[in-house]
């Protein structure tokens, strides 16, 4: 029964309005995905719309399947070895596993952020010009412009403008997530993935970088993992609980939390298992 229930509400996401009764579009759309590593079938019917301008969090515990599930989002986790995928994920009206879908587009357009600051060894200004020159831009005006946009965009400008030819290593962790940030804005995405982007920072860089993806929402649509309850309650719009690779809520945050439908979700957040 719970499952019908869950299912329903996912369904009913495609027609569903803000509280300000302004319709939002379905940016992504997974519809019954299926995940093998080898035998391991690590994603199990997963169905999920992901609207536009909203910031939609994955929590679960660990091996549950959320990581794999949003490298699936951009094709990702293609990388790992014996991997095999069946079911759709819309993007933008157009299913990403179709053989005429260039992967190379759609890691344009759906941009990744992971757990563990990954700034290349190069400048500041070279981290975040990286990603237009291998689109071709040559342009020293323009980089320049682009730069300053993504760093002002990723609210580390101010701190890093007279370090622009300094090497991206040394600065501190969460200046070097908030640069990734600004390196994945370069590249103009309009879905931005975020793996448990705070986990390794501590709590002053973790709040900047929770108020940085409140701003960037207003421009983007943003699916985070996280492990951290007060965070996905802190700053998202939507919720889905994984377990066992299976989803098996999806609403509102704020629902999720107060009111869950399934007793394993509240089991989950009020930490009697995870």
């Amino acid at each position: 029964m719970v499952g019908l229930q869950v299912s329903t509400k996912i369904e009913k996401e495609k027609i569903k309005t803000t509280s300000e009764s302004v319709k939002k579009n379905v940016v992504l759309h997974t519809k019954d995905l299926n995940l093998w590593y080898g035998e391991n079938h690590a994603l199990k019917n997963i169905n999920l719309p992901m609207l536009e301008n909203e910031v939609t969090a994955i929590i679960g515990p660990s091996g549950c399947g959320k990581s794999t599930y949003i490298k699936t989002l951009n094709r990702m986790v293609e990388l790992a070895a014996n991997v095999k995928v069946s079911g759709e994920i819309i993007y933008r009206g157009q299913n990403i596993f179709t053989k005429s879908y260039r992967v190379e587009e759609l890691r344009t357009r759906v941009g990744m952020v992971f757990q563990k600051p990954n700034p290349f060894p190069k400048s500041i200004f070279e981290n975040v010009a990286y990603g237009p020159k291998i689109h071709g831009i040559r342009d020293k005006k323009v980089l320049k412009e682009i730069v300053e946009k993504s760093l002002r965009g990723a609210a580390i400008w101010e701190e890093v403008k007279d370090r622009l030819n300094e090497n991206a290593y040394g600065l501190s962790g969460g200046q070097q997530q908030r640069l990734c940030i600004a390196r994945c804005l370069a590249i103009e995405p309009d879905v931005i993935l975020m793996d448990e982007p705070t986990s390794a920072l501590d709590p002053k860089s973790t709040l900047k970088v929770e108020e940085l993806i409140r701003e960037l929402k207003e421009n983007y649509s943003i699916i985070i993992v996280t492990h951290n309850m007060q965070q996905a309650a802190r700053i998202s719009d939507k919720t889905a609980f994984f377990l066992n690779g299976e989803v098996v809520e999806y609403d509102k945050t704020d629902s999720i939390f107060s009111t869950p439908v399934d007793s394993r979700t509240e089991d989950y957040i009020t930490g009697r298992f995870g």
